[in-house]
């Protein structure tokens, strides 16, 4: 088998319907390339961001956020190692695979447990949760669920805030603050939905971005502003979008914490009735130009990859 990278801001996976392979997707993430592996048992594409290698005249290359993993799921998963990936010019690989589906490559490493609930299903919202949910109603939330493409500058910026807010609270890194062209892009395709939450007399004060992708809603983005922290509405929103996922006959994946067994994981898991795996791959392309560039600088943190790109 061989692998080709296509200068096509990844056209070449995009799936109708899939948004974690949409164009308005994509394009957000600002996507480089697709990577066609020809000889699989199934055409086989993934979108990814091709990234300049800092002090060298060689790139890597990364998958979108969230669960894109590739266009097809080939039976067998085709083996990275196999793989011929010198017409890539790649030094290294790692790809974010889907949930729910057989993975795109053999192997690969199960990162965490994402939390999935099923309306459909035993089990769900815990009792004490549902009483936090129904205090807030009581009090005034109440939660607007409306498809992205309809959605008014308005409440994007509404959601905006709170998502920055909560960025800021959390010392997310970076990576992690998105201009306002990148939630418009995303809402307006088909695929995705903006939930707020907000109280009479009040504006939104929390909001989330659900997405349809490979038969989940999946809960995308998501942000609670400073002065509605004490009612905790993202409560109400899980709820909701429970509830959404519901009507589209699907499970929603809530997702997991920043690391197991924290307690946003805690949090998420009060809402499900199962789980599955995420899996991500770790594919060295040039062994000899990956060792290079890890020499002659300290440790990187423990699974951290590409390793040169965490070293001290």
């Amino acid at each position: 088998m061989k692998a080709e990278l296509i200068e096509d801001g990844g056209a070449g996976a995009a799936a109708p319907g899939q948004f974690f392979r949409s164009p308005g997707f994509l394009a957000a993430e600002g996507a480089t390339h697709t990577l066609s592996i020809e000889g699989a048992a199934e055409p086989l594409a993934l979108p990814l961001i091709v990234r300049p290698i800092e002090g060298s005249d060689r790139c890597d290359a990364i998958s979108p956020y969230g669960y894109p993993g590739a266009s097809a799921v080939p039976e067998p998963a085709p083996d990275p190692a196999g793989i011929e990936w010198s017409g890539t010019g790649l030094v290294s690989l790692f790809v974010r695979d889907r949930i729910g589906e057989r993975p795109c490559f053999a192997g690969g490493n199960v990162r965490a447990e994402v939390h999935l609930a099923d309306p459909r299903g035993e089990g769900g919202i815990r009792k004490r949760l549902g009483q936090q949910i129904r205090a807030n109603e009581r009090k005034g939330w109440q939660v607007g669920v409306e498809p992205g493409p309809a959605a008014e500058p308005s409440d994007i910026a509404a959601f905006e805030a709170a998502y920055e807010q909560t960025m800021r609270r959390t010392g997310a890194a970076e990576r992690y603050f998105f201009a306002g062209e990148y939630f418009e892009s995303v809402l307006a395709e088909s695929s995705a939905w903006l939930l707020l939450a907000g109280r009479e007399d009040h504006g939104p004060e929390a909001g989330a971005i659900a997405v349809t992708s490979d038969g989940l809603l999946h809960y995308f983005l998501g942000g609670t502003a400073d002065d509605a922290l004490e009612d905790s509405p993202m409560k109400n929103l899980f709820a909701a979008m429970i509830s959404l996922a519901g009507e589209l006959g699907v499970s929603l994946n809530l997702g997991g914490g920043v690391t197991p067994g924290d307690s946003l994981d805690s949090f998420k898991r009060g809402f499900a009735n199962s789980s599955a795996p995420f899996r991500t791959h770790e594919v060295i392309c040039d062994q000899g130009a990956y060792e290079e560039l890890c020499e002659g600088a300290g440790p990187a943190p423990e699974g951290f990859f590409p390793a040169y790109r965490g070293l001290g």
